[in-house]
């Protein structure tokens, strides 16, 4: 064994007997997760405390406590918090039996417990999660009492803390571990077989079979693999690491600046996350907050996640119809060749796991049955999995699961002192007064929050801790627009105009008539919340009420992708910036103006059907939005097929505008009229691009 000091990767090495004896005990943790799927042999708890048990001594051993550190320290430290979580699964009777008394090796095992979460986060994912954490556990037992105003907490005892922290429904072995050791492994280890299989490969051929020879061909052959890619991994910088390899050479190649190449890179792969059916961990941790099927998630996930891609698609067309770049030369590769060579180990398996989970199957048992799928499919392939494969792709799936699982533990310790403290509903009713009512300025004020947060927390916590403050507040905001719809319509039933009687009685002569939408929205934005909730029960439909929850979750999860695009923090970007040997700071500003989707897509989501399910509605938001989204790329880059002015700029941006202007059809089809007639004069009249020279790799 040895360490690695000589690079920037924390993660210890291991030859030789060490390594296997690693890699045998990262098998069984996966099978023993994929037997227990199908045969609960243990309790939930059992379960969520073996699984955290498991990643923490995995964490030990492989993120060093710093440099230099023996690794048999760090193994006892990692067996000694394994064992500790295992023990109080075993406590928990006895302890209720005391009447939730902790024993003094109770005290002791949930001490070790604790401590060792914030250490290892501290590891894995830096020092942000871990200080969050101590702030967080400190002010329900200590400071909170000294704070005046909406924040101030009386104070818990030390062992209400304790036991809150691990036996709470949101707590280390409660609801987000749950996910944890369930649903996201299990992904996990179905895209460690899809790349085990191959299929990695695949997607780098077939997304060059169907787009090399276009204009700005390698750039869209990124983006669909990036797309394809983020399938498996779920992570936007290994996304970026695994494809930026050979995507950024190839768009360097063809003329591309290698900022932009790194900045396609980047925001194609941020995209990753937002593509169904797997989603990362994001979609399994909205399905649990917001008790909405997964399979509901991820269907109406598709068309937003299309629509971000073809955003980055217009700017690279764009971009390469600006510098005159020719398509990359032809190398043999089509589509018949990509399939033959790969194709089943990827698209049978895909195949499998859509069909079942739109069977009704569990994510759960839809992964396992993905699983021996890529295994079946792969010997019709060149590549054919056999027991060492296998074995390869369990490790592959298990050491790749030891940061989020490390994290998704630990972040409860803070999501349950959010609910304990009802931090949550105070900074939703925070967020909407600040807001004022206004939808907007509410999603601004989230974006900016998941920016700084994005700063020191990976995108899933960001979503985590976000999503458990300001959703509340969204959804509530979002189906609120349905209650001023119908008093500015003078269609409020009685029932709600009694409720609304007694938060504004000043106004019931007005609502026996329509109004006008601002005066209905006042009246709705000036309500108090004990008022505002009830009427809201009373006036929206469930299905819409739904809709509204399911929005407001996504709006927060598509916002929480920003800082792998946004500098200062853009660690996608600067992932993408090292293998395009460009400024790094520079490829962040590329990024992050060329994945706009990211910001575009939540407002329709919160003013549009986009979400709900309602395919023709959905459709039609859908190509109003590709039109005018590609309008609003062409003004920020100066050219559709040919370069225009600023006041060309400024009138394809308002035509692109109108495209996208929420409930205003007549609007939207004048865009639409606008973009295309813009684009017929541009191809005519437009100022001819510049010959770029290529830029060798």
């Amino acid at each position: 064994m040895t360490d690695a000091p000589d690079t920037d990767e924390p993660l210890r090495s291991f030859t030789g007997t060490p390594l296997l004896i690693l890699n045998i005990i990262c098998f069984l943790i996966a099978v023993g997760h994929i037997y227990v799927a199908f045969d609960p042999v243990l309790s939930e708890l059992q379960r969520n405390a073996f699984h955290f048990a498991g990643f923490a001594a995995l964490a030990a051993v492989l993120y060093p406590m710093r440099k230099g550190v023996p690794v048999s320290l760090d193994l006892i430290l990692g067996t000694v918090v394994a064992l500790a979580a295992v023990w109080l699964t075993f406590a928990e009777n006895a302890i209720y039996d005391r009447g939730v008394k902790f024993a003094l090796p109770d005290w002791i095992a949930a001490v070790i417990c604790i401590v060792g979460a914030i250490e290892l986060t501290r590891r894995v994912a830096g020092p942000i999660i871990p200080t969050l954490i101590i702030l967080a556990l400190s002010y329900v037992a200590y400071w909170g009492q000294f704070i005046g105003g909406v924040f101030a907490f009386p104070g818990l005892s030390a062992e209400t803390v304790a036991f809150r922290s691990i036996f709470g429904d949101d707590a280390m072995f409660g609801s987000i571990a749950r996910i944890s050791s369930t649903f996201v492994f299990l992904f996990i280890i179905f895209g460690a077989f899809l790349l085990r299989s191959g299929a990695g490969e695949f997607v780098i051929n077939i997304a060059r079979a169907i787009a090399g020879k276009m204009v700005g061909g390698p750039g869209i052959v990124a983006i669909i693999a990036s797309g394809l890619t983020g399938t498996i991994s779920g992570s936007a910088v290994a996304n970026t690491a695994s494809t930026g390899v050979i995507t950024i050479p190839l768009m360097k190649r063809a003329g591309f600046q290698p900022k932009f190449a790194g900045g396609v890179e980047a925001a194609a792969s941020t995209g990753g996350q937002l593509m169904p059916p797997i989603m990362g961990a994001g979609a399994f941790v909205m399905a649990s907050f917001t008790q909405i099927p997964y399979e509901t998630i991820v269907a109406v996930a598709a068309l937003p996640a299309l629509l971000y891609f073809l955003s980055v698609a217009f700017f690279v067309r764009i971009e390469a119809r600006k510098r005159n770049l020719p398509p990359m030369p032809s190398e043999g590769q089509t589509l018949g060749s990509a399939f033959k060579q790969g194709g089943a180990s990827f698209c049978i398996p895909i195949a499998t796991l859509i069909f079942l989970l739109v069977s009704g199957f569990t994510p759960t048992y839809a992964a396992v049955f993905g699983i021996l799928a890529v295994i079946a499919s792969s010997w019709l392939t060149q590549n054919p999995m056999g027991p060492k494969a296998v074995f390869e792709a369990f490790v592959m799936g298990t050491k790749g699961m030891v940061l989020t699982a490390v994290l998704l533990c630990s972040v409860g310790l803070i999501v349950n002192v959010i609910a304990t403290a009802g931090i949550g509903n105070t900074f939703s009713l925070m967020i909407s007064g600040w807001a004022g009512g206004n939808i907007l300025v509410a999603i601004i004020l989230i974006a900016l929050a998941s920016l700084i947060l994005g700063m020191g927390l990976p995108v899933t916590a960001a979503y985590i801790v976000l999503a458990t403050l300001s959703a509340p507040a969204l959804a509530g905001m979002i189906a609120d627009q349905f209650v001023i719809a119908q008093i500015a319509a003078g269609t409020l039933n009685e029932a709600a105009k009694a409720v609304l009687m007694l938060g504004a009685p000043e106004h019931m002569a007005a609502l026996a008539t329509a109004m006008p939408s601002a005066d209905a929205a006042a009246i709705v934005g000036g309500l108090p919340l004990e008022i505002a909730a009830p009427l809201r029960d009373l006036v929206v439909p469930q299905d819409i009420a739904v809709t509204a929850l399911l929005s407001a979750h996504m709006i927060i999860f598509w916002l929480s992708q920003d800082s792998n695009v946004t500098p200062p923090v853009a660690l996608a970007a600067f992932t993408a910036a090292a293998i395009a040997k460009a400024p790094a700071m520079a490829t962040g500003v590329a990024s992050w103006k060329l994945a706009k989707g990211l910001y575009i897509v939540p407002v329709l989501f919160a003013y549009t059907p986009f979400l709900s399910g309602n395919w023709p509605a959905m459709i039609q938001v859908f190509v109003f939005a590709v039109i005018g989204i590609y309008a609003l790329s062409a003004a920020l880059q100066g050219c559709m097929e040919k370069r225009f002015g600023v006041a060309m700029r400024m009138i394809v941006a308002a035509a692109g505008a109108a495209c996208l202007w929420p409930g205003l059809l007549i609007a939207n089809l004048v865009g639409v009229v606008a973009v295309i007639g813009l684009l017929i004069w541009n191809i005519k009249f437009g100022v001819d691009p510049v010959t770029q020279p290529q830029v060798a790799a």
